[in-house]
């Protein structure tokens, strides 16, 4: 069975086969809850829709974009432990504040996570032990590519379109990058941004490329900008 794109009110299925199923998540909706009885999350609307199913990757509340759930758990596990060798592409585009001359730019740092204020932190150089920072076993290498897409002139603020390809699928990474750069993603208060121009977290996962566990085939999938982000300059 495969069925591509159905809607319904609270849910886009991009793709569907005896195995997987991939959604375009919108923004402000978890992708699975963290423990209240009926909360409304991707979850909850893919099992409404497909029955038993398994989460096998998370976009943050405010991420909007693509989502892949598996039918079964041996298929969740076949992806999960494999995830970094089965994906080829991810692809995020992000409204950035300020101007980014560059067009192609790359991004290198090592980040780590501190636990207590969930918050990810980002250090360009190679980490070493001291009293002062983590131990090296808990940082993570982390590398970012960024195209500029173009500038947007709005309410007096320059903002940058920015299509990001992920080498490393690190927590928060492009969110921690941009803010690294001295970029915030708009309206990610958590990592630096002062301003808020679409009314949410300005990242959206567009595209994604993962080998399929069972039938070898190379998946591809996309998905196009939010309306919000379709700003006029």
């Amino acid at each position: 069975m495969r069925k591509e794109r159905k809607y319904r009110d609270d849910l886009e299925v991009i793709f569907e086969d005896q195995w997987l199923i991939v959604v375009n998540k919108p923004s402000g909706l978890l992708s699975m809850s963290t423990g209240k009885d009926g909360e409304d999350t991707a979850y909850s609307r893919v099992y409404d829709y497909a029955g038993k199913i398994f989460i096998v990757h998370r976009l943050d509340r405010d991420t909007s974009g693509l989502l892949v759930f598996a039918k079964d758990q041996e298929t969740k596990t076949a992806l999960q432990e494999n995830w970094d060798e089965a994906v080829k592409e991810r692809g995020y585009t992000a409204l950035l504040e300020g101007r980014i001359e560059d067009e192609d730019g790359w991004i290198e740092t090592w980040l780590y996570e501190n636990r207590k204020s969930m918050k990810v932190h980002c250090y360009g150089l190679a980490p070493q032990d001291s009293p002062d920072r983590p131990p090296r076993k808990d940082w993570q290498f982390a590398a970012t590519h960024c195209h500029t897409v173009r500038h947007i002139d709005l309410d007096g603020q320059t903002y940058t379109l920015v299509d990001f390809e992920l080498e490393t699928g690190r927590k928060n990474q492009i969110r921690v990058h941009s803010q690294w750069i001295g970029h915030p993603v708009a309206g990610d208060r958590k990592y630096g941004a002062a301003t808020n121009p679409i009314g949410r977290l300005a990242l959206h996962a567009r595209k994604l490329a993962f080998i399929h566990p069972w039938t070898g085939k190379t998946m591809r999938f996309t998905s196009r900008l939010p309306k919000s982000f379709r700003i006029q300059h």
